[in-house]
């Protein structure tokens, strides 16, 4: 697995580690989550975005 090195504020580091901490998992483990979660959100809203972009063309085009 890669690693990668990513600079947080000291105080949002320690409101992540409280939440790692709380549901009993790692930093990493939190981090990737919020990643994951944040890439699917946004895939979802491009390929929303996308659909209605795609009939609006298509009411301009008829």
């Amino acid at each position: 697995m890669a690693k990668v090195l990513v600079s947080i504020p000291d105080k949002f580091l320690n409101q992540i580690d409280e939440v790692a901490e709380n549901e009993q998992r790692t930093r990493s483990e939190l981090i990737r989550e919020a990643l994951r979660t944040y890439m699917r959100r946004n895939t979802y809203i491009d390929t929303k975005k996308s659909s209605s972009e795609a009939e609006l063309l298509e009411k301009i085009l008829d």
